[in-house]
């Protein structure tokens, strides 16, 4: 099952399911409110029914060095094996990425790089969304954008590197599956302003390192994370070394069970500051 939530024409916001009715794909709200699929890859509907972030996490966590293909690449942009010693220890690197919402975005909408980094990535991971007894609820798309040359210069830099204006996407639905063991395939493709092609990639999470509940066992050890938080998983998808995000490229990440999160990337500076956005 897939849940998302829209805003129709008059502003109301709902939340429903994603469902077939008279042959069509279509959003149902419990209330009877119905928006239909224009596309099911995207989830994009039709309009005047706008598609919003499917949660809006207290809290955002992401952790980091999960897969090998991540611990190579931060190992190569530092120089340094404390990254080797992270992936192959039992505490896993675990770090806040935002708090209310107010570096989050959503489907559609900017993703920002800074301004003072010359290296930056969108990183693609599968977010777990925690339920009241900190047990994983569902899964979702999470973009942790990142500034590599920052993080790479020193480790105590990861903040700065991690934690800006708009360095986080999540969307477009929460996946609640049948089996909670099977693995996710995981795709990522980057188009510049023109749709050339610049980065395209793919993989599973049948390649982490650690899995989805040892994480979460970790984050909520003596951390009253709240109910509704989020927590992203790591990625194993990491552009060429000589590949930086700029103005104009399109980032996609697609989970066939859950959608596709497409979002535009802006410099951070433009980002007009908020307290929370919906």
């Amino acid at each position: 099952m897939r849940r998302v939530r829209f805003e129709s024409g008059d502003g109301v916001i709902h939340e429903g399911a994603v469902v077939h009715h008279d042959g069509r794909l279509c959003v149902e709200s419990p209330h009877g409110s119905r928006a239909f699929l224009v596309d099911e890859r995207t989830l994009t509907l039709e309009a005047p029914a706008t598609l919003l972030r499917p949660v809006d996490p207290p809290e955002v966590w992401c952790a980091g060095v999960t897969y090998e293909r991540s611990r190579d690449a931060r190992i190569e942009e530092s120089g340094s094996d404390v990254y080797a010693l992270v992936y192959d220890a039992d505490r896993p690197e675990l770090f806040l990425k935002d708090a209310q919402c107010r570096r989050t975005v959503g489907p559609g909408e900017p993703i920002a790089i800074r301004s003072d980094a010359t290296w930056n990535v969108p990183e693609p991971e599968i977010g777990v969304v925690l339920g009241d007894d900190h047990s994983i609820v569902g899964y979702t798309i999470g973009n942790d954008v990142s500034s590599r040359d920052i993080e790479g210069a020193n480790p105590l830099y990861l903040p700065q590197a991690k934690v800006f204006a708009a360095a986080c996407a999540l969307g477009p639905a929460v996946y609640v599956p049948e089996d909670w063991d099977a693995s996710l395939a995981i795709e990522m493709t980057i188009h510049d302003e023109h749709g050339a092609m610049l980065f395209e990639g793919s993989t599973s999470t049948a390649n982490m390192k650690r899995t989805f509940p040892d994480l979460v066992s970790w984050l909520v050890r003596d951390n009253p994370v709240p109910p509704g938080s989020v927590l992203l998983t790591g990625t194993g998808l990491v552009p060429p070394d000589d590949f930086t995000l700029l103005p104009g490229h399109i980032v996609s990440i697609h989970v066939p069970e859950i959608g596709t999160l497409t979002n535009p990337v802006v410099r951070a500076a433009d980002i007009p500051e908020r307290t929370n956005h919906r």
